[in-house]
């Protein structure tokens, strides 16, 4: 009786409902759409934003880098900063290493 029970689960187990196929790649693309929408999309429009605020950095701004160091942007070329730390302090840093700006226009 056993093996009799084991042979008719494992027929029924084999067999698909009605559109299970269509269903399941619907659910996949849904599942795929859902993760763009609210992961890759809002990620590449952060990455936009930083891209254009290191493209927009004048000579004064008020930055602050990766490693937490503030500065005064002194010299800005392709793709390096020269920044004040300090009196007479100055060390030059990768222009993709300047995540914020911390003037008082940017706070407000």
């Amino acid at each position: 009786m056993n093996l009799l029970a084991i042979l008719l689960q494992a027929q029924a187990a084999g067999q698909q409902p009605a559109g299970g196929g269509w269903s399941m790649w619907i659910m996949l693309i849904l599942i795929i759409a859902v993760m763009w929408f609210f992961m890759i999309r809002p990620q590449r429009k952060q990455q936009k934003e930083l891209q254009k605020f290191r493209d927009g950095l004048q000579k004064g701004d008020k930055i602050v880098t990766i490693g937490g160091i503030y500065g005064i942007v002194v010299e800005i070329k392709e793709k390096t900063l020269l920044i004040e730390v300090d009196n007479n302090v100055k060390i030059k840093v990768d222009k993709n290493s300047v995540v914020k700006d911390f003037s008082e226009a940017a706070q407000q």
